[in-house]
């Protein structure tokens, strides 16, 4: 469901999911109008949570928008290799010293890590509380922040620990993508183009035609290509929250993804530099098995490319290791790895009908 408001640059998307149902606003300088967050605030009570990079640029105006309750705000870390139990259980402490209850509301400013971080510690704090999304990169905004998925890393694997717990409701400031650096800008690229890849060729032919506006930050370009992510992202997890089913190719490119991130360490690899190669990965074993044509993966990793991203996996990392990290993956299923693959371009499949020795040479390979 899509509704353009009375302000033509500002749209909303709704996640229906019944009585959870909640919007997602996308448009310049939602961060200061009170009237996209208060509605969504329970209690009187708030708890925003942040970080060391986007916490001097955004928290004061944040603040002054939610202003009227009782405010507070805890600065965590930034980097990937953040993302784990002790700082859900920082959130936790900070929680109970100030005497938060249960009507109490946690938001989320940052990227992926802090949404992520922030959504499984509402998850968990006295068995759930309201929390709001507020995300400040592309790959948060056209991915993360959407649909629930929260949780931390392991050691022995990526979002191995979590929870589905949806927000109140998502505001995607498209002015923060302004003081993002060019690296987390093409990292946020991996998840728009995956949308076009699993079932959006239209969309997948628009990036192909506008990539080059996108990383030049043009306004109509960022706003269509967070919008019809978005849209695509809240349609899947409206007919499958729990990835039971469709949600699951969600995932194109993550099992080898994951790998990627966890061999090389939390944070040396963004996630969505990680989620390209593995997509390229991906594309390439859906050509042994005959799906893709070799002009198909080259239009694939042409795009990773034009978008500066890498399509290739890093050299250090042995094959029986990437096999071993991919066997812990969450899509491991009665011992059996199923992996989204594609069946074309626009059209993709979870599978487990590949061979094991293919899918070695495929990551021996690159």
């Amino acid at each position: 469901m899509v509704n353009v408001l009375d302000n033509e640059s500002l749209t909303t998307l709704t996640v229906d999911l019944g009585d959870r149902s909640y919007p997602i606003f996308i448009g310049a300088s939602l961060i200061d109008n009170r009237d996209y967050l208060v509605p969504y605030l329970k209690g009187e009570s708030a708890l925003i949570v942040s970080n060391e990079t986007v916490a001097p640029l955004y928290l004061d105006r944040l603040s002054h928008a939610v202003s009227g309750i009782r405010t507070s705000h805890l600065i965590l870390k930034d980097g990937e290799q953040y993302k784990s139990l002790d700082t859900v259980n920082e959130i936790f402490t900070h929680l109970l010293q100030n005497r938060f209850d249960r009507q109490s509301t946690l938001i989320a400013l940052g990227g992926g890590v802090v949404g992520d971080i922030v959504g499984f510690a509402a998850a968990c704090y006295q068995r759930g509380i309201n929390f709001i999304q507020v995300p400040t990169t592309l790959l948060a905004q056209v991915d993360s922040s959407v649909g629930g998925k929260t949780g931390v890393n392991h050691a022995l694997g990526k979002n191995m620990i979590g929870a589905f717990f949806q927000p109140s409701c998502v505001v995607a400031d498209t002015g923060t993508l302004n003081t993002l650096e060019d690296r987390q800008l093409s990292a946020g690229l991996a998840e728009v183009i995956k949308y076009g890849l699993i079932g959006d060729l239209e969309f997948f032919e628009w990036i192909e035609s506008n990539i080059a506006s996108v990383l030049e930050r043009d306004t109509e370009a960022l706003t269509i290509a967070i919008e019809r992510s978005c849209r695509n992202k809240a349609s899947v997890v409206a007919a499958d929250e729990r990835e039971g089913g469709i949600r699951a190719l969600l995932n194109l490119g993550h099992t080898f993804g994951h790998a990627i991130e966890t061999a090389m360490g939390y944070g040396n690899w963004l996630h969505g530099e990680a989620v390209a190669a593995g997509t390229c990965m991906a594309a390439r074993l859906s050509r042994r098995m005959g799906w893709l044509t070799e002009a198909d993966v080259e239009r694939i990793v042409d795009l990773f490319e034009r978008a500066r991203l890498p399509t290739t996996p890093p050299k250090e990392i042995g094959p029986m290791k990437f096999m071993g990290l991919m066997s812990v993956d969450k899509k491991v299923m009665d011992s059996v790895l199923h992996l989204v693959l594609l069946k074309r371009i626009g059209e993709a499949v979870v599978t487990s009908e590949f061979d094991t020795q293919t899918l070695e040479s495929c990551v021996r390979e690159g």
